[in-house]
C-alpha cells in the first residue's frame, strides 16, 4: 500500500501524489488568522474542495495546535468533509488499524497542549488508552528524539509517544510540528515521518507529500 503523509498544512493545499491512503498529521489551518469561525469556514471551503479531488482512495486527519476550532467549537467543524477525523481515537481504513490523536508536550500555549507540569504523565495516560495492535500511529508532535529538535536547539519530542512506540511497534508513525526537523527514521520495525509541508517560515516546500510503502 502507497501512503502520502503530510503535515503543517498552514493553509497551504499541495500536490497530492496517487495513493491508497492519505495521513495528514495536523496543522491544517492557515496561520495567519486562528479565529475559530474563520477556521471553520476554511474547512468548509477550500480544505473541502482539496480532500474531494486529491488522488487518495482513502484520508485520515487529526487536528495540530494551530487549529484552535477542534478544540474550542469542536461543533463548529463540517461534519461531512469526506476523510476520517480522529481525535485520541482509532479507525480500520484501508485494511489497516489508525490511532490518531491531536495531543503534543506544552508549547507556547498552543492549541491541544499537555499541561506544563506532568505533561508527560498526561501524555502516557491518554496513549494507554490506544488499542494493543496499531498499524498505523497518527499524531501531531514528534517523538523525543526525531524530528523534534527545532532551530533554538529545543528538543520538543514526547517521551511518552517514544515509549508508546517502542510498546505498540507501529508500521509508521507520521508527525511534523517542527517546521524544520522534517525527515524520516527507522526505530525498530517503525518508520517514523516528520512531513512537515513548510519550512521555519511556514514557506511551502516543493514536494511537500512524503510517500512511504506500507
Amino acid at each position: 500500500m502507497r501512503a502520502a503523509v503530510l503535515a503543517d498544512l498552514h493553509g497551504h493545499l499541495p500536490e497530492v501524489p496517487p495513493c491508497e491512503l492519505l495521513l495528514l498529521a495536523g496543522d491544517l489551518c492557515p496561520a495567519v488568522d486562528h479565529g475559530v469561525e474563520r477556521q471553520a469556514r476554511w474547512l468548509d471551503g477550500p480544505f473541502r474542495a482539496w480532500l474531494e479531488q486529491v488522488p487518495a482512495e482513502a484520508i485520515v486527519g487529526i487536528a495540530g495546535n494551530h487549529d484552535f476550532v477542534f478544540q474550542r467549537e469542536p461543533e463548529l467543524v463540517p461534519a461531512d468533509l469526506p476523510w476520517t477525523y480522529l481525535q485520541d481515537s482509532d479507525a480500520q481504513v484501508a485494511g489497516l488499524t489508525i490511532w490518531g490523536s491531536p495531543w503534543t508536550p506544552w508549547f507556547h500555549d498552543w492549541a491541544f497542549n499537555a499541561p506544563r507540569d506532568g505533561g508527560e504523565a498526561f501524555l502516557a495516560e491518554l496513549y494507554a488508552g490506544m488499542t494493543a495492535e496499531v498499524d498505523v500511529l497518527l499524531v501531531h508532535g514528534p517523538p523525543r528524539g526525531f524530528g523534534d529538535r527545532t532551530t533554538a536547539g529545543i528538543a520538543a519530542g514526547s517521551t511518552a509517544l517514544l515509549d508508546v512506540i517502542d510498546a505498540v511497534v507501529p508500521k509508521v508513525c507520521a508527525f511534523g510540528h517542527i517546521h524544520e526537523a522534517r525527515g524520516v527514521w527507522a526505530r525498530g520495525a517503525t518508520q517514523l515521518v516528520n512531513a512537515a509541508a513548510v519550512d521555519a517560515l511556514y514557506e511551502l516546500r516543493p514536494g511537500a507529500a512524503v510517500v512511504v510503502d506500507l
